[in-house]
């Protein structure tokens, strides 16, 4: 598996915006039969990627923070800010408010064995490829990278 992530990812990927309606983004992963999206604000820069781990909260709704009351005191057993975040995320409506903000990327010059070891780490299913001017030029898959692989044993 010497390839880059250039040889294998799809370039020029479907992206959507902080203020796209979900339903829209909703829409397009299941016409495109995908799983996630980047998404860029108005300047073209990845801000964030959409996800179907992102979309549900939709459906699964809101988890109630456990707490016990001690002495007129309420001690929680689940973080209240994690609360608050599962709420923003079930009530959202654009894929600005549902969407993870802290995009993990990689260079398109960065070997598949690379791009593997991070989504297997992180726990992800698809990497944006951002060049050296913090462009979005492609979006790799794990399924990019098994077709790869597959590739090189015929």
């Amino acid at each position: 598996m010497n390839n880059t992530v250039a040889d294998a990812m799809t370039p020029n990927p479907t992206t959507v915006e902080p203020n796209t309606p979900l339903k829209e983004a909703i829409t397009i992963m299941a016409e495109q039969k995908i799983s996630g999206l980047p998404v860029l604000d108005e300047g073209g820069k990845l801000v964030g990627v959409i996800s179907e781990t992102d979309l549900m909260w939709q459906e699964t709704g809101i988890e109630l923070p456990l707490y016990i009351n001690i002495l007129d005191s309420l001690i929680y057993l689940r973080n209240p800010a994690r609360y608050e975040e599962e709420i923003h995320k079930a009530l959202g409506q654009t894929v600005g408010e549902v969407m993870s903000d802290k995009p993990i990327f990689i260079s398109p010059n960065s070997s598949l064995r690379e791009a593997a070891r991070i989504m297997h780490e992180k726990k992800i299913r698809r990497l944006p490829a951002i060049d050296d001017s913090g462009k979005l030029v492609g979006i790799i898959t794990r399924g990019d990278i098994v077709k790869s692989m597959a590739s090189e044993t015929h």
